[in-house]
């Protein structure tokens, strides 16, 4: 009989398992089940998006008759429920889909605070292209916009209204951007993009009320130290973080964390049932921790993983250090590995109570030296060493290096005699790493 494969989510896990589910089974039968009505999309495109330098349609990397070919079935709806011991999804439209293989790949959703106000029409996020389409509708050229959070997403939220013509004002509850994961010099060079951009920088600044009028956002109170204002405006964007989406899981019995917990083959504690993407919990192997991320290409590694194992071919996940290549204040960044700023680097994020998209908790480890160094380009080079290895980079702006390093993160490679030169006061980083290679 054919078996029947269901994956929850059309994400980059989601699509990546079903994608490696046919290459080894050519008859089973495969269906994506999702309640977004936009498919499958590009995450990370949607900053280009908000900035309008993506097209909407830019955003779809696979054709529509790719899934006909794939020989894949949709299935737009919520669902209610997981029956393990009977193989089924109970779904909120009535049905009931059953399955032989189940994949969680249900992601995460953004948080919002819990704040007077919170959920009246323009208070926005930034979750799916739906979110994005909104926002966009709401922009107003010449208005005002708050955006409260941090890292990547807020970014993303600030740079995407400010290129619609809004005036942005970025409430920061610290008194610099992503500290968690950037050092001071690299918070400045990033502010000082977005203050260039026309985006106004409120520093120590709690979001104490969203005001409205008729249901609509009007305004915001606000906190900074002792002192209390009224901002007007017409639309508050948050990126506070995100939490997966462990929700389905734990009502079907499953082991949950912070996420829904795994093992090295992307099983769940049901046999039958896998996860990936942001929603698993997965060990990582060189802090022997479990952890989370949200980053595409580990999301597309796990949902291949899951899909090897739904047909019958485990193999082990091999959790590679994370990376991402993102854009901050239009400085192309390469984060790699560990990479906090201090030890207590969750505790001092006061944007972020959690990850955000794009975020990993490797980055947010700390190793045991750290060296850095501003280029003449006004790039930026931070390296972090443990026991004679690179384990972690910062590469901020100029990019030659990006590559070489990231080979020398994810090798583990010895560095032998290269660690006490770049350890030793006013040594030029970039220089010495280009004759390591080299040689």
């Amino acid at each position: 009989m054919m078996r029947r494969y269901v994956i929850i989510g059309s994400g980059a896990a989601g699509v990546a398992a079903a994608e490696t589910i046919r290459t080894l089974d050519a008859s089973g039968l495969i269906w994506i089940v999702t309640a977004d009505p936009d498919g499958y999309y590009s995450r990370p495109g949607l900053a280009y998006y908000l900035t309008g330098e993506a097209a909407r349609e830019q955003l779809y990397p696979l054709p529509n008759h790719y899934w006909k070919e794939l020989g894949l079935r949709w299935h737009v709806d919520e669902v209610e429920r997981v029956d393990p011991e009977g193989h089924r999804l109970v779904m909120k439209g009535g049905k009931d889909l059953p399955y032989d293989r189940l994949l969680l790949a249900t992601g995460a959703k953004a948080l919002l605070p819990d704040t007077p106000g919170i959920n009246l029409e323009g208070v926005l996020k930034l979750d799916t292209l739906e979110d994005a389409d909104r926002l966009l509708k709401l922009a107003r050229r010449g208005q005002h916009a708050v955006v409260v959070g941090g890292g990547i997403t807020a970014l993303e939220l600030a740079e995407g209204l400010a290129a619609r013509g809004m005036h942005v004002h970025y409430f920061l509850r610290g008194d610099r951007f992503w500290s968690g994961v950037l050092d001071e010099t690299e918070s400045r060079m990033v502010e000082r993009r977005l203050q260039h951009d026309g985006i106004f920088l409120h520093y120590n600044t709690n979001l104490v009320e969203v005001l409205g009028r008729g249901g609509r956002v009007s305004g915001v109170r606000a906190k900074t130290g002792d002192d209390a204002c009224e901002m007007a405006c017409s639309v508050v964007a948050v990126a506070i973080g995100i939490r997966p989406r462990k929700e389905l899981a734990e009502q079907a019995g499953l082991l949950v964390g912070r996420g829904i917990r795994v093992n090295q083959c992307l099983q769940t504690s049901h046999p039958d049932i896998f996860a990936a993407g942001d929603a698993a919990e997965v060990l990582d192997p060189r802090s022997g921790e479990y952890v989370l991320d949200s980053l595409w290409n580990p999301a597309i590694e796990m949902g291949s993983a899951a899909g090897r194992g739904m047909a019958g071919r485990m193999t082990p996940y091999q959790k590679l250090v994370p990376v991402n290549v993102t854009r901050l204040g239009g400085l192309v960044t390469t984060i790699i590995g560990q990479v906090a700023a201090k030890r207590d680097a969750l505790l001092v994020d006061l944007d972020l109570p959690g990850i955000m998209r794009g975020d990993s908790e490797v980055f947010r480890q700390h190793p045991d030296a750290v060296v850095a160094q501003s280029l003449h380009d006004g790039s930026r080079l931070r390296l972090y060493l443990s026991g004679g290895r690179l384990v972690g980079a910062l590469i901020m702006g100029e990019q030659a290096l990006s590559r070489p390093v990231q080979r020398l993160v994810r090798s583990g490679e010895d560095l032998g005699e290269l660690v006490p030169q770049l350890v030793a006061p006013g040594a030029r980083l970039d220089e010495k790493l280009w004759e390591f290679v080299k040689n």
